[in-house]
């Protein structure tokens, strides 16, 4: 029997396991780890209660305050939820590339909304969006940046959802695939598996045109996997290997997952469906993988799941693309396809 919740922000982690063997068959264990779950719909559910519960336990910010940050979308909406909550104010600058449900959700949360219009030339709207935010916080009283590009405690969030897989798995899980951003839920995975000398090796999922691997920037529709900038926290030496997909393989990837095991998802959890069928034949036979899948799909309706937008959106030269990703090398630990 289920305890009662002290409270919503209690109802963060512990989501489901699922094994997905409707859509992958043969010799390799393939399991999902559904942080849709959360009660704001995505693994930044962990990010943002962690970072905002530790700036009121530190004294950083007070009942009344501002949060500011930058988001692609869930985020915001895990940070709209903990603001609530605690009554603090959030403003969240965000682009175009914002889901017009996530927009409606931070609305009915109470954020305030900045949209940049144009990116950067240098570092595209990530880098537009936090120019504003160092703007703002000029301007703005009491106010604060969260920082989920830099915060600390944006990895150390991620510290609970590997002990969550471990403690289901008893420690035997050969790798996990895990959609890129800001890297705080690579890196907070990385720590716990150096820290307890687990076998786990990181697969990272980044988006063609994202330079966190060294790549050329380019321009990207899905939000919530890639960057324009550097991260500060990648430390490639504790990833074992990175696979790049296109928007169109993470939209093929959510409509394959949504068809083959009626699971919902966002357009990253799609990429990483499609990584994991682009890197299976690297993988040991009888080997265990869990795709860590950051969000629900409810907020793609309009676009990862509407054949007109994806006829709009998706370039017909990408599809071509998408359909032969190659693995990408980090370091000398993978021979490329």
């Amino acid at each position: 029997m289920r305890s009662i919740a002290t409270n919503i922000l209690d109802t963060i982690g512990n989501t489901p396991l699922v094994g997905l063997d409707r859509l992958f068959h043969g010799q390799r264990r393939v399991l999902a780890k559904l942080e849709g779950s959360n009660p704001a719909g995505s693994m930044k559910d962990r990010t943002s209660y962690f970072i905002i519960s530790e700036l009121l336990k530190n004294d950083i910010i007070k009942r009344g305050g501002t949060i500011i940050e930058s988001s692609s979308g869930n985020m915001a909406v895990g940070l709209a939820q903990a603001c609530l909550f605690y009554g603090l104010k959030l403003m969240v600058v965000v682009d175009p590339n914002l889901n017009p449900q996530t927009h409606k959700l931070l609305t009915a949360y109470g954020a305030k909304i900045v949209m940049v219009k144009e990116p950067r030339a240098k570092g595209g709207f990530l880098a537009a969006r936090l120019e504003k935010v160092k703007e703002l916080l000029t301007t703005v009283p009491n106010s604060i940046w969260s920082n989920q590009y830099g915060n600390p405690n944006n990895p150390k969030a991620h510290h609970t959802t590997m002990s969550e897989i471990m403690g289901v798995l008893n420690h035997d899980l050969d790798y996990l695939f895990i959609a890129t951003s800001t890297c705080g839920t690579l890196m907070g995975c990385a720590d716990y598996i150096e820290k307890k000398n687990c076998r786990t090796k990181l697969i990272a999922v980044d988006a063609v045109g994202s330079v966190l691997f060294g790549d050329k920037a380019g321009k990207r529709k899905i939000p919530g996997h890639g960057a324009g900038v550097p991260s500060e926290f990648l430390d490639t030496s504790k990833v074992y290997d990175v696979v790049h997909v296109s928007d169109y393989e993470c939209i093929k990837g959510c409509r394959r997952l949504l068809t083959e095991e009626a699971i919902l998802c966002g357009g990253s959890s799609g990429g990483i469906i499609s990584a994991y069928m682009n890197y299976e034949k690297h993988l040991p036979e009888n080997s265990t993988s869990v795709l860590l899948l950051p969000d629900r799909g409810e907020r793609y309706l309009d676009t990862v799941y509407n054949d007109e937008w994806v006829n709009d959106n998706i370039e017909l030269e990408q599809i071509f693309d998408g359909l032969n990703c190659a693995v990408k090398e980090v370091g000398s630990k993978m021979l490329a396809t």
